[in-house]
């Protein structure tokens, strides 16, 4: 069946359909790359070759599928054009691009999504999208602290995130039950932290060495995702102070946790053997990751005082801008004058926070993550096997009726960095798992981060969304069967 010019997620800007210009590609057709887009134009052949079964060549020369650059475009915007002669995909750089053949591969059936051949001719609707993203900042959180992830798996969470345009992927990589990405300077963090027994329930062992983060980083960066390493601290921090004792206040390496218990692990403030670690740490991370953010936590610091926790994340904030990163942290950093880069992340469901709106004023970019809206890991109902519920339970109706600048008092449209939808791992044991929190979900975050305000509405969100259930089948990605959508 062929599918509306509009039927996609995130919507679109604009949609001007042209019923009489529809197009089919076929056996012969080909793909047409202009200068800048090669690396789109074979992403395009390689999603498209092993459900078509079609040979679809790219070159430089003509074809029913074109791929161009306009330097009048933003980076992001795209336009998609369809006439009855073929596919023009144009794109402000390489990523407006990538965003639009994840338009183009949602108005294809949903065989477009499998691995085994469907080698039938497959007809697009004719008409013009022009589209460009509300918020710059479009993401997703993993937690592999709690529980561990392996490369493909994180590669296969990325594929499945930039198909909604999600572009950046922030991955919690430390916290009380594991220590998951090798520091050199610091090796027994993976050693003993980062080893068998590690992870909520001693379930999750694994870590990543530096090759295999830098594999991630460069993977999802042929998808235009950004990764944002997360160190956690000065809370969240037994397992590294299981791996070096001197990190306490005693010397005294406290006991392996594997619980699920939050807020009773704390570095040092007013040791400087705290500072030499997270330099070392924050410096070998930064050189590590290419993108401009860092993320250091600051949340649930329970077991820091007042005035311990403003003195640390006044000390380490220079730490990161003096490696080149932007600091990211959880809200709670608001406490203390941030510099003007940093950006704090809302994640409570209070409908207030004095120091997030007091950073807004001051000019800092905020990213929404209001748990009660945005938090992946929260019961879709009471009786769900997996999650938890101390944000509420969290339907896809309820994540999709949210608008990130009206959530806060004081932190409006021009405040907003973006909005994340953060996974925390407690309750997952594995990939299925992982999807199975995520979709339905997410692309309601993808839509509330892409689309304007004007242009989303629930009844034709969940109808757009019950499509997506023949692509994940297509695709083996698991999902949540969601009764507020009428699944097709």
């Amino acid at each position: 069946m062929t599918r509306e010019l509009g039927d996609v997620i995130p919507a679109p800007g604009e949609v001007r359909p042209d019923a009489a210009a529809r197009f089919t590609i076929g056996d012969g057709t080909a793909i047409s790359a202009a200068a800048g887009t090669e690396q789109v134009a074979a992403y395009l052949a390689d999603v498209l070759r092993p459900a078509t079964g079609f040979a679809l060549p790219v070159s430089d020369g003509p074809g029913g599928i074109g791929l161009r650059l306009d330097e009048a475009l933003d980076d992001e915007e795209y336009r998609l054009e369809i006439g009855t002669s073929g596919v023009t995909l144009t794109g402000g750089a390489p990523v407006g691009l990538f965003h639009a053949v994840q338009t183009l591969r949602q108005l294809l059936p949903a065989e477009v999504f499998a691995a085994t051949p469907q080698p039938v001719d497959w007809t697009l609707p004719g008409g013009t999208i022009a589209d460009r993203p509300r918020f710059g900042y479009r993401g997703a959180m993993l937690d592999v602290a709690r529980h561990f992830f392996t490369v493909d798996e994180v590669k296969s969470y990325v594929d499945s995130l930039a198909q909604f345009k999600i572009n950046h992927l922030h991955l919690h990589l430390t916290d009380d039950q594991g220590w998951r990405l090798e520091i050199e300077s610091w090796p027994k963090l993976t050693a003993i932290s980062g080893g068998d027994g590690t992870g909520v329930d001693g379930t999750g062992p694994g870590f990543y060495t530096r090759a295999d983060y830098t594999e991630i980083i460069a993977y999802a960066a042929t998808r235009f995702v950004t990764i944002v390493p997360e160190i956690d601290m000065p809370g969240h921090v037994n397992a590294a102070q299981v791996a070096y004792p001197e990190l306490t206040a005693d010397g005294v390496a406290p006991p392996q946790r594997t619980d699920v218990e939050v807020g009773y692990s704390s570095l040092v403030a007013g040791k400087e053997e705290t500072y030499a670690f997270v330099d070392d740490v924050v410096r070998e991370v930064a050189a590590l990751t290419p993108g401009p953010y860092l993320h250091i936590g600051g949340d649930e610091a329970q077991a820091t005082t007042a005035e311990d926790y403003r003195a640390f994340i006044e000390r380490v904030l220079p730490m990161v801008t003096r490696y080149g990163k932007r600091p990211m942290g959880w809200h709670e950093m608001a406490a203390v004058d941030l510099p003007a880069s940093a950006v704090p992340q809302f994640w409570r469901i209070e409908a207030a926070d004095e120091g997030t709106a007091r950073a807004a004023a001051r000019g800092n970019k905020v990213l929404m993550s209001p748990a009660d809206r945005t938090y992946l890991d929260m019961k879709y109902t009471a009786d769900s096997s997996l999650g938890l519920d101390w944000a509420g339970l969290l339907d896809v109706e309820k994540a999709y009726g949210w608008d990130p600048a009206e959530r806060l008092p004081g932190v409006g449209e021009e405040s907003v960095l973006g909005v994340e939808a953060p996974l925390w791992s407690e309750t997952l044991r594995s990939l299925a798992d992982v999807q199975t929190m995520t979709f339905p979900r997410l692309p309601a975050i993808a839509e509330i981060g892409w689309s304007r305000r004007e242009h989303r509405d629930w009844e034709s969100f969940r109808r757009r969304l019950a499509a997506c259930g023949p692509r994940w089948r297509a695709q083996g990605v698991a999902f949540h069967p969601a009764p507020e959508i009428p699944w097709a």
